[in-house]
């Protein structure tokens, strides 16, 4: 489980690396001036030394700031995150997923459709390669 913990994001962990997501390599005053909502300096600091021991993020000293540079693509972690909510809530079924959004009006017939039709789009150009 303490596995799992390591490497899952919290909100506000998410928040910050969609800073450096964005930005680019930045320091601790960078990524504060970044984030919609107002934290401390300490804070941020706190939050970047925590993802860097994740291995989400790197660190390289420049002159007296930290460089903070994702070190997981923000596709890699969207794709963990998506791998663990439907392991967790639908028992590894993404079918079960799928109906869930349905049920729940997340998504409606026409626009499945669509995306079952730009699925077999995607699964012939790959063919084709």
């Amino acid at each position: 489980m303490a596995k799992r913990e390591k490497a899952g994001l919290t909100k506000l962990e998410l928040q910050v690396m969609q800073v450096v997501w964005r930005r680019g390599a930045s320091t601790v005053s960078e990524v504060q001036e970044g984030l919609k909502q107002e934290l401390a300096y300490t804070t941020v600091q706190t939050m970047l030394n925590i993802l860097e021991r994740k291995g989400k993020l790197k660190r390289e000293l420049q002159g007296r700031a930290y460089l903070y540079s994702a070190a997981v693509t923000e596709a890699k972690a969207t794709s963990h995150a998506v791998r663990d909510l439907v392991e967790r809530m639908f028992g590894g079924s993404s079918e079960e997923l799928v109906m869930s959004l349905l049920k729940s009006r997340q998504i409606d017939a026409k626009k499945l459709a669509e995306l079952g039709e730009r699925m077999a789009k995607r699964l012939d150009e790959e063919e084709s390669a």
